[in-house]
């Protein structure tokens, strides 16, 4: 039977089908559909963990259990994971253990565009590279086979194209693997230096057969054409491009083992034709082992090293042709994401911005507070690093009356915990705001440890917040409802002005969460309306000028009252 599947959706068909038994993942985009279907498999142990590398050391945990297992996670998501990835590299697994990593040419939603590839080559660990959703089904399985073979971690490299793109899936029927026996062997899985050491050779002689492997394997393809001028090597989304393009004009050397690369395949191959091509999103890795091995080819100075790419750009580089067909990119107005109407962090950064308050912010909807009209957000940097980077910001400028930190429940449950222990232990009168919407939001609305819920819904152990800060070393937690702009004024006040660190809780569910009550929409007295736009400043979707006068959408408000408190002249009210 064939199915229509995103590419998320396939891989986690493919961990059905490969008796894959444990999944444990942070949500992040593009990845987050994956742990999400497959955890209507009743088949499949799903989980959000509250980082990656805790879902990778879970995930491992499985594996060395005897148990196939995987994790999953957008690639910046890699970073937090890189620490047990390398040395899983020497310990190996037992049964197969797989890492789906979801890169985003294009930075549709991520902070930077970093390529997942590099991590494959520094850890030492097979990496397989999908090209469509089928591929991503069947590689997924492979990613088992492979692992369990050669006794290693494998990584499964998505992208955004591939991840949130469809085509028709082959489905096969589940398989029933087998659970391993555990044996205890603290010579492969204790990693003391005495033991590492005689880890190391495995791994290398372990590349060389993977290496042989991505010679011989099928998932490495030449597609003869009807031409010997021009050869493309290519992999993942840039295959389809050029395939579309070419069709079988070229020969095209499809890569779908993105390490170890096959270096007997590449060397045939180049020498079947006169010009050879790398197309490859974001890093000219291809292209540089291809030069590594003495191999003339063109890439990186023909396409470019940042962003996406397209069957468009393709053939303008290779054949000097426009597209075929008309773009509307020129044509369309730009959207930029905003904070919805009676979003809570809305109140919380116009308190902030007014009072010109330097704010470190962090990941998550409320990064959206740097964008106008409310300009209140300082710096971004990564998952919990608002927390830290208080911290050093404040024993830097020495003095911390004016500067606080904002972290969302979801990523202070990630990643920022250790800031706040930092912030107590080492003493800085750092004030945190925690940005408690209940529920992990910009990824759309999984739960975390602060919920009381799991991936399913049910419920689940509930870390309490304000528990949590005290134990973490901090004597001054506050609770504020962001729609409260006085309550919020002055909490900030009071906290940066005491000579202790302390927490400001701004806590308001997601406007969005299905179980919200909203009150009616507010409306607009136009005689009372003095046109001044102060209701404008805290940049609420559901609020215009038409006409000169502030008008209200009925349809987008939510009646949080926010835009009430600024009105001077009583002009916005509940009644029409």
């Amino acid at each position: 039977m064939k199915k229509l599947m995103l590419g998320n959706e396939a891989v986690a068909r493919g961990l059905l089908e490969a008796g894959c038994r444990v999944v444990s993942s942070y949500p992040g985009t593009p990845s987050t559909e994956i742990t999400e279907y497959a955890a209507k498999y009743d088949e499949i142990y799903c989980e959000w963990a509250p980082n990656e590398k805790v879902a990778t050391e879970v995930a491992f945990g499985a594996a060395l259990s005897g148990t196939r297992s995987a994790c999953c996670m957008k690639h910046v998501g890699l970073n937090v994971a890189a620490d047990p990835l390398f040395t899983i590299s020497y310990t190996g697994t037992n049964a197969g253990f797989v890492i789906c990593v979801a890169d985003d040419p294009g930075m549709h939603s991520s902070q930077n565009e970093q390529d997942s590839r590099h991590y494959a080559r520094a850890s030492k660990t097979p990496m397989l590279e999908p090209s469509d959703a089928s591929e991503a089904k069947e590689y997924a399985k492979l990613a088992f086979e492979l692992s369990e073979r050669y006794d290693t971690p494998v990584l499964l490299r998505m992208c955004t194209r591939i991840a949130h793109s469809q085509c028709s899936v082959e489905l096969c029927e589940p398989k029933q693997a087998e659970p391993r026996e555990y044996v205890k062997n603290p010579q492969k899985y204790i990693m003391a230096p005495a033991n590492a050491i005689k880890r190391h050779p495995v791994v290398e002689e372990r590349q060389q057969r993977l290496t042989d492997l991505a010679n011989s394997t099928e998932i490495n393809k030449v597609y003869k054409g009807e031409s010997r001028k021009l050869g493309i090597i290519t992999s993942g989304t840039c295959y389809q491009y050029a395939r579309e393009v070419f069709g079988d004009e070229a020969y095209i050397l499809k890569i779908g083992m993105a390490y170890p690369l096959p270096t007997t395949l590449i060397e045939d191959f180049s020498k079947e034709v006169e010009r050879v091509v790398v197309i490859e999103e974001l890093d000219p890795f291809i292209e540089e082992h291809c030069k590594a091995m003495g191999i003339k080819v063109e890439g990186k100075s023909l396409f470019p090293i940042v962003g996406e790419f397209s069957q468009s750009m393709v053939r303008e580089v290779l054949k000097g042709e426009a597209a075929g067909f008309i773009s509307s990119r020129d044509e369309i107005p730009g959207r930029p994401p905003v904070m919805c109407a009676g979003c809570p962090h809305r109140g919380l950064f116009y308190v902030l911005g007014k009072k010109k308050i330097t704010t470190l912010a962090d990941i998550g909807c409320y990064t959206l507070g740097f964008a106008p009209p409310l300009n209140a957000i300082d710096s971004v940097i990564c998952m919990g690093a608002s927390v830290s980077g208080l911290h050093g910001f404040n024993k830097g400028a020495g003095k911390a009356d004016k500067t606080v930190a904002v972290i969302g429940d979801s990523t202070f449950m990630h990643s920022g915990m250790t800031g706040l222990a930092n912030i107590a232990y080492n003493g800085t009168n750092s004030t945190v705001i925690i940005v408690d919407n209940s529920i992990t939001g910009m990824t759309g609305h999984q739960h975390n440890p602060t919920t009381g819920y799991n991936i399913k819904g049910e419920p689940a152990g509930k870390i309490d917040l304000e528990a949590l800060c005290h134990a973490l070393g901090i004597n001054r937690v506050r609770v504020v409802d962001p729609y409260d702009l006085k309550a919020v004024d002055t909490a900030i006040t009071e906290e940066l002005a005491a000579d202790e660190p302390s927490v400001i809780i701004s806590r308001r569910p997601c406007a969005l969460l299905k179980y919200v009550k909203h009150e009616k929409p507010l409306v607009v007295d136009e005689d009372k309306c003095r046109s001044c736009k102060a209701c404008m400043k805290i940049g609420c979707p559901a609020i215009s000028m038409k006409g000169g006068k502030a008008k209200i959408d009925e349809t987008l408000c939510v009646g949080c009252g926010v835009c009430k408190q600024l009105c001077h002249f009583s002009a916005i009210g509940g009644d029409k």
